[in-house]
């Protein structure tokens, strides 16, 4: 049987694409992941509102590679006005009773 045939509450949403409610989506993972790998996309929804999507692993996109936080630090300006995070962080924990 045809992924497509078990997915009867898989919906086409203008602008989204095909979406599959989450409840849907727990019952019917196997037919979903044959249909991603099979070059599709799609969207699980929750309460109507898109909450996750489901990509084929060939479409995603390279994640920039982390360089390290020293040396985008080393080329931001030193600050010299205040308020400064160690009074900000002070400020919050004397308003909250710590």
């Amino acid at each position: 049987m045809s992924p497509t045939l078990e997915l009867k509450e898989a919906v086409m949403v203008p602008g989204i694409g095909l979406t599959v409610p989450v409840r849907a989506a727990k019952a019917k993972l196997s037919a979903l992941l044959e249909l991603v790998a099979a070059g599709r996309e799609i969207t699980i929804t929750s309460d109507g509102k898109p909450k996750a999507v489901l990509t084929p692993v060939a479409a995603r996109q390279g994640r920039k590679v982390f360089s390290g936080t020293m040396d985008t630090l080393r080329q931001l300006p030193l600050q010299t006005e205040g308020p400064f995070a160690e009074e900000i962080i002070r400020a919050d924990r004397d308003g909250r009773g710590w």
